[in-house]
């Protein structure tokens, strides 16, 4: 009897599983709300393992070339976080604009925000591009790089800057994607690109038949391929109308209208997003102080760390969907309602994966690179961090909610409180003024983001989200 009642059981979620990765279910208004998130959740969680699946493999390949390889991967990434700001950024105003308009059923309205997201991301990333392409070199030495990693590393970071084009635009294009509910052709464009850059990243690094041996900079190539290629396979998507949302050549001209409302909620999401990315900046740059082999240990750790935060983060997704279309469709008590499950589900996961880290965060971090120094720091790193995960799955689907509403300025007062007010400070003060070392930046970015979780909650119940226009 047991057999019988888990049978169709197993069946019935194999059968959702597949219809959330083939995107057959795209109403998200009415039903079941555990429903909703299961087939939102899987094929965002399937997206972010798949970008931290590369993360990996890339420090895992670089990791063979020299410690001067990863550091320069570390710097370079605090950098292109920047990069990353803007790009979330707009993205959360993308998704929530998005979201509303299909809540609403106004298709066309949606079509019109995508357009102009698109636009608004092309012009960013071209001048980001030509400044990080000319002051490669400037900018690694500003972040206390030291000549020989400079040496070996500014073709990366030229190549990685020049190209952010294809990072903003993966980023943008699959919000439009998950604010439309097509979460699972925005899991498709991420499998190609980290496929395609998991495939390349050997044969540009250490060299191949007639491609010769780039080291470093071979990374940057590899990604810069995967990533365009996938963009190319978004714009075919949206132009071909194999989505919610399709955009024809009648679409694409200026509606001031509509991209200055997504410079009104996305310059919320940037400044959000800028306060937590550049902290990580300053971050990186008081870890610099402590030598290469404590940065290399410590960017393993953040990559490692990524793994289990990316698919925490494809949940945190799925609740701001689930709040932009539930408000678009006028029913703010099922928007909040989903945050909560949400919320309830991360935390579980992170928990788990949480124990994973305390008991095997040494020998986690041992895979990628043996010295000892090395794997001292980073393990020490992936324990300290690990002790607040529960309350980083909280903070996370939270924050998101925020967002989706289309309320990115609450998230961006609490990034403020949490990281320039409270992390930076104390990761200063412990780590150098009091010579705990490296120890005093895990311990503040841990405390930091229980402190952003507690706060976030407590702002969430307040309820005012509920009524932000977007």
């Amino acid at each position: 009897m047991t057999n019988n009642q888990h049978t169709p059981t197993l069946k019935n979620l194999f059968k959702s599983f597949i219809a959330a990765v083939t995107g057959k279910e795209t109403e998200f208004t009415t039903g079941s709300i555990r429903k909703a998130i299961f087939m939102l959740s899987i094929p965002m969680i399937l997206e972010m393992m798949m970008e931290s699946i590369f993360a990996i493999v890339d420090i895992a390949y670089v990791s063979q070339v020299s410690v001067n390889a990863v550091a320069t991967i570390g710097l370079t990434e605090s950098v292109v976080t920047l990069v990353y700001a803007v790009a979330i950024g707009l993205s959360m105003a993308a998704t929530a604009v998005v979201a509303r308009r299909i809540g609403e059923k106004d298709i066309p309205g949606a079509q019109k925000a995508a357009v102009q997201a698109i636009a608004l991301g092309t012009v960013v990333s071209i001048l980001v591009g030509t400044l990080g392409f000319i002051f490669a070199k400037e900018i690694l030495a500003l972040m206390g790089a030291e000549s020989d990693l400079i040496a070996e590393g500014y073709g990366y970071t030229r190549l990685l800057l020049g190209g952010n084009i294809t990072i903003l635009l993966l980023f943008l294009i699959n919000a439009i994607f998950r604010g439309a509910g097509d979460a699972s052709i925005a899991m498709w464009a991420l499998v190609l690109s980290n496929g395609l850059n998991i495939i390349l990243d050997p044969i540009f690094i250490f060299g191949w038949g007639p491609i010769p041996e780039y080291g470093v900079m071979g990374a940057a190539i590899a990604t810069n391929i995967g990533r365009g290629t996938a963009v190319l396979f978004q714009l075919a998507v949206l132009f071909f109308g194999w989505s919610r949302i399709k955009i024809g050549f009648a679409d694409m001209v200026l509606n001031l209208k509509v991209m200055f409302n997504l410079l009104r909620v996305s310059s919320g999401g940037i400044a959000q997003f800028l306060i937590g990315t550049s902290s990580w900046v300053f971050l990186m740059r008081i870890m610099s102080e402590f030598g290469s082999e404590v940065l290399a240990g410590y960017t393993i750790a953040i990559r490692v760390m990524l793994f289990t935060l990316m698919p925490s983060w494809g949940m945190s997704n799925a609740a701001a969907t689930l709040v932009g279309q539930n408000l678009g469709a006028a029913q703010p008590g099922r928007a909040e309602t989903s945050v909560w499950k949400t919320g309830k589900y991360n935390a579980i996961f992170m928990g788990l994966v949480s124990l994973v880290y305390l008991f095997f965060s040494y020998d986690i971090v041992a895979w990628f690179n043996e010295d000892p120094v090395v794997v001292a720091n980073g393990g020490l790193c992936l324990q300290i961090i690990a002790a607040g995960y529960v309350f980083y799955a909280y903070g996370m689907v939270v924050t998101q909610a925020f967002n989706g509403a289309g309320d990115t300025g609450t998230p961006t007062k609490i990034n403020l409180l949490a990281f320039w007010l409270f992390q930076l400070p104390l990761a200063y003060l412990v780590a150098i003024t009091f010579e705990a070392g490296p120890v005093g930046v895990f311990a503040a970015i841990t405390l930091a983001e229980v402190l952003l979780a507690i706060i976030a909650m407590v702002w969430f119940k307040k309820g005012n989200w509920k009524r932000v226009q977007v």
